[in-house]
């Protein structure tokens, strides 16, 4: 394939450049085809314009797996020396979602700031809500009335510098999964006479009816969507308790 006399030119985050360089990128690759081949590496394919996708060959990789990642990530830990515990390890996959470099980078960047990788240091490392601060928001949005709930989440992201996108991001798979991945609710009542809906451990999930939970998730999108458009946050919480409040109610209404 690579002749003597070929140069190999790769270009890293080609999805980056602008439209007018990519342009000109077609030109030099048009150009200089005689004895240079193009490696372009890029996460979004369709910010490639389509006339450099028309001249290249394509190659999807998709995310690494679990089984892939631990064990190149526990030959780095110990050529490092680095004290990582198995909730850290645990963690660093979690939130590296099949990026090694990722991993490799919260690894460091954990490892720099507090000496020990365990799951809670990982988590303050990257800004990413804790299970327990998911957890409590749950339980305030859906046991708490409206004004208590939104005075705690607005002090919780103050305190932890928490932004609002990561908190619905999270709470999207708390409530996506139901009991299908483990979740059970509590039997008792909880405040207020409602239903108690967070259930008892970290790791388990929201269980809600299918008809209660797509309605939910409907509300979940927009707010989402008009983070994105770049909409005032505290209007935006005010809107995601008021969906779980809701969605409180009605349950209580069907029981």
């Amino acid at each position: 394939f690579l002749r003597k006399g070929f140069k190999l030119v790769i270009l890293d985050e080609a999805d980056a450049m602008t439209q007018d360089a990519q342009n000109a990128l077609r030109r030099v690759i048009e150009k200089f085809t005689e004895n240079t081949r193009f490696c372009l590496i890029c996460n979004y394919l369709s910010k490639i314009i389509p006339a450099l996708q028309s001249r290249c060959t394509r190659f999807r990789f998709g995310p690494l797996t679990p089984e892939l990642m631990v064990p190149r990530l526990q030959h780095v830990i110990q050529e490092e020396g680095v004290d990582v515990t198995e909730d850290g390890m645990k963690a660093l996959v979690t939130l590296s979602s099949g990026d090694m470099r990722r991993a490799l980078n919260i690894l460091q960047s954990t490892t720099m700031a507090f000496g020990k990788v365990t799951e809670e240091n990982v988590y303050t490392c990257t800004g990413h809500p804790l299970k327990s601060d998911i957890a409590n928001i749950l339980d305030w949005m859906l046991n708490e009335d409206f004004s208590t709930a939104y005075r705690r989440i607005t002090e919780l992201k103050t305190l932890k510098g928490l932004a609002l996108q990561d908190i619905l991001t999270e709470i999207h798979l708390f409530v996506h999964r139901g009991r299908g991945s483990g979740g059970q609710l509590l039997g008792g009542p909880g405040r207020d006479g409602h239903p108690l809906m967070v259930t008892h451990t970290l790791l388990s999930l929201v269980d809600f009816p299918p008809s209660v939970r797509i309605q939910l998730l409907i509300k979940m999108a927009d707010t989402e969507y008009r983070l994105a458009a770049g909409t005032s946050e505290k209007i935006q919480l005010s809107s995601l308790i008021a969906a779980f409040q809701v969605t409180r109610d009605l349950i209580v209404a069907e029981a």
